[in-house]
């Protein structure tokens, strides 16, 4: 099934995000959390491409297989291009067709230290581009409320979303945010330059402060007084803290379907209470 379909119903598409296990762990060490995360009936479920950008493509196209065909739930796999050829993407794609995976996200992907990226792909909207003369995919891509970190400023930033639509994205899911008025503002921008597919609101629960500082780091978005104050308050007590966090995204998410967005996107970081305590507070609004 191809994920842009699920947005011409007349209802919040709600999807959620894994991740593999480190290279140094089994595979099978999450099927148990995906066998879980996949019970709570999701619309799709992604899977990204490994940490930092890095490593093969493998553990991605088994996970969005076994999702698939295993827990029958629409899987999206996540593929990078800054340190890949276009034979590796050509590789990759086969492989995705050879599993019956059908949807895409397509991403530039993140730079590593030490490591000299390949000079076939600078962009997503590059990727986005090849990926449609190569097969029948449906591609997904990603947006930033608060401006991709490289951009100079909003309005670059926006205008290389738009080239990555124009490329053949047909649905966005977005970075975390804390602050529902910077995403609605994003919105704004969005249709201003002429952006007309469907944008999910990417929305992360607080687990523990120092994953959130990392990813705040990596993503550039910025914490509101309200989410900081409930991250000093209870940083000393873990429990305290998710179950605050999972308020904290409970109630971004019932204001963001209030205001009619296109669809949620929920970074699980493979946690499956945390991903069924927030499915069900809200899934009689979707």
């Amino acid at each position: 099934m191809k994920i842009n379909s699920l947005f011409q119903r007349d209802r919040a598409v709600f999807s959620f995000e894994v991740f593999p296990p480190k290279k140094d762990s089994p595979i099978e060490s999450v099927y148990d959390k995906l066998e879980e995360i996949c019970a709570l009936k999701p619309d799709f479920i992604s899977v990204t491409y490994g940490a930092g950008g890095t490593g093969g493509h493998s553990r991605t196209v088994d996970i969005a297989s076994k999702i698939k065909h295993d827990f029958h739930v629409e899987s999206v796999a996540h593929l990078t291009c800054v340190n890949s050829t276009k034979a590796m993407i050509d590789e990759t794609l086969a492989d995705f067709t050879a599993n019956g995976i059908e949807n895409i996200l397509a991403l530039r992907g993140d730079y590593v230290d030490g490591v000299e990226p390949q000079k076939d792909f600078r962009y997503a909207s590059e990727l986005c581009a090849y990926i449609r003369e190569k097969g029948d995919f449906d591609i997904s891509g990603a947006c930033y409320p608060e401006t991709h970190v490289d951009a100079a400023d909003e309005v670059e930033d926006v205008l290389n979303l738009k080239k990555k639509v124009d490329a053949g994205a047909q649905h966005l899911i977005s970075q975390l945010f804390f602050d529902n008025a910077l995403f609605y503002r994003f919105l704004e921008r969005a249709k201003i330059a002429g952006i007309r597919v469907p944008i999910e609101a990417g929305i992360m629960p607080v687990t523990n402060k120092r994953q959130i500082e990392r990813m705040v780091s990596l993503c550039g978005a910025s914490l509101p007084p309200k989410f900081a104050k409930m991250m000093q308050r209870y940083e000393s007590k873990p429990e305290a803290l998710r179950d605050a966090g999972i308020a904290y995204a409970v109630e971004q998410i019932v204001d963001l379907l209030a205001n009619g967005v296109d669809g949620i996107h929920l970074y699980t970081m493979n946690n499956p209470y945390v991903a069924e305590k927030i499915t069900r507070a809200v899934e009689n609004l979707l």
